[in-house]
């Protein structure tokens, strides 16, 4: 007998033409417009009603219905891209210069459309599914905006995923607890008289001044963290100067403070504040900090995670299920949503092994399509097994 939850061909390639065509037509945060389109139409195929414009391009879909004290249960996908040319040569590669979906958020929408098809061929749900199409996860936090246009309003949990390169298509990895870090970051403006550049004693060098600082911030978390608490503070740009013969008299610093332990965000931030003043002082610059929190932590239910493992169990077999024994130190805006209700937030194994050193915002990532049945299976059954569950309790 046929597995009613497990995709047929038929929906693999309905699926996979889905990823193909997204990803020919990359959009960035909150400009997801033709995506948008394209996932409301392919809801209206399967006859599936839905709601779009939510923070401005996202949009929600429902099956079943929440009634005589049955529950909800939502399942997200990101939509938007990355500003990446695309260096894949793939015969479906971007069509737009610049834009580009490097991790993976095209898979992710083809799977919960998937997902979306398994559900609605059920009989009866015991409760209502939510389908959240998500917009500028990448940036501008699209799932508090999301959050704040009433999606989550009588649902009780919530389960997402990504596509994971670091694992083989058939595994998915479901970890109870912290799996994503705080997402911060910080802005130096470095400022001084500059000066020529053969008369060094006359001005202060803000270049030098800097240099000193991108090295001494690698102490933060050799010599300030307490090492059994994962930290990364990276310097991922740097401007400054307008010509060889003379002494900038301004450099901008800016970067990312990955942590997992409010302790240690707490100290590293105390620190930079430090190292900052010191640079002042040291270099006779002016210095100016400017902390932005980022997302907070993913921080997975441990009852829904269990939910989640059940479903794992089902699609991909016991030997297919998967731990995170470390927190990664990327972000993630499903946090946003786990702030509110519990839920669960899993990794898709998709490697592709011709591809070893294409991983997520790289110019040449791409994944092995078999992940979207694995991933589409997973959701459906996610839903329907927390919806049973949640009936029999």
């Amino acid at each position: 007998m046929t597995n009613p939850l497990s995709p047929d061909e038929q929906l693999l390639a309905w699926m996979t033409d889905i990823r193909r065509t997204l990803h020919q037509h990359p959009e960035l945060a909150l400009q997801e417009f033709r995506t948008a389109e394209y996932v409301s139409a392919k809801l209206a195929e399967l006859g599936i009603a839905h709601q779009n414009g939510i923070a401005g391009t996202g949009i929600a879909a429902f099956i079943g219905e929440k009634k005589n004290g049955a529950r909800s249960v939502a399942l997200r996908a990101d939509m938007d891209a990355l500003p990446i040319t695309e260096k894949t040569g793939l015969p479906f590669a971007s069509q737009h210069d610049g834009v580009m979906h490097a991790c993976g958020h095209d898979g992710h929408m083809a799977m919960l459309l998937g997902a979306a098809a398994l559900l609605k061929k059920q009989a009866r749900l015991p409760g209502r599914v939510v389908l959240l199409f998500q917009p500028a996860e990448e940036d501008e936090g699209g799932a508090e905006k999301m959050i704040a246009a009433g999606v989550l309003m009588g649902v009780d949990a919530i389960f997402g995923g990504h596509i994971e390169r670091h694992y083989a298509v058939g595994e998915i990895a479901v970890q109870p607890g912290l799996i994503c870090a705080f997402t911060d970051e910080f802005r130096i403006n470095i400022r001084g008289p500059g000066g020529h550049a053969a008369k060094p004693h006359e001005s202060a060098d803000c270049i030098v001044a800097a240099a000193f600082l991108v090295t001494s911030l690698q102490t933060l978390v050799a010599r300030e963290t307490n090492p059994v608490y994962p930290a990364v503070v990276t310097v991922g740009k740097i401007h400054g100067g307008t010509a060889s013969n003379v002494i900038a008299d301004q450099v901008v610093l800016e970067g990312t403070i990955r942590t997992t332990h409010i302790a240690a965000r707490e100290n590293i931030f105390e620190s930079l504040r430090r190292m900052a003043l010191a640079v002042r002082d040291l270099y006779r610059t002016e210095t100016e900090l400017t902390l932005t929190p980022g997302y907070p932590p993913v921080i997975n239910d441990q009852k829904i995670a269990e939910v989640a493992r059940q479903a794992a169990r089902q699609t991909v077999g016991e030997n297919g299920v998967k731990s995170q024994p470390y927190p990664s130190l990327g972000g993630e805006d499903f946090s946003f949503y786990l702030k509110h209700i519990p839920g669960c937030f899993v990794r898709f194994g998709a490697r592709r092994d011709d591809l070893p050193h294409a991983n997520a915002h790289s110019p040449v990532f791409d994944f092995d399509e078999r992940v979207l049945p694995v991933g589409a299976e997973f959701l459906a059954r996610c839903a329907l097994l927390f919806l049973q569950q949640a009936a029999r309790d």
